[in-house]
């Protein structure tokens, strides 16, 4: 035995003070993240919707948006799509539902098989 510590604590502390700076600089990234992927669905949904909309719904693309929102430091959700609430987004196109897959929009009721 040599009569050292086994632990070196001051190793553990500046481990410490490094994990809670990388901690709170990943939520910062984390949030960019998430608004930048958001952005980008919302920007080819509405590429979409502009290029099948058509006549019968022509305000149908300008509706659609994103919010992102926090739960808590580490628990982000972004929810993408039409605004219901406004003109627009009430006047979505024939057909579509929202929140399904386009194939499970394909097997159901009054749909074409």
């Amino acid at each position: 035995m040599t009569g050292r510590p086994l632990l070196d604590t001051a190793e553990v502390r500046r481990l410490q003070r490094h994990l809670s700076r990388v901690v709170l600089q990943a939520r910062r990234d984390t949030r960019v993240v998430m608004m930048r992927g958001a952005l980008n669905i919302k920007n080819e949904w509405k590429a979409n919707a502009r290029a099948s909309s058509g006549r019968h719904a022509p305000a149908y693309p300008r509706s659609i948006g994103f919010d992102l929102l926090a739960f808590g430091p580490d628990q982000l959700l972004a929810i993408i799509g039409p605004d219901k609430g406004s003109l627009r987004g009430a006047r979505q196109p024939a057909g579509v539902r929202l929140g399904e897959e386009p194939s499970a929009q394909r097997r159901g009721a009054g749909f074409d098989q």
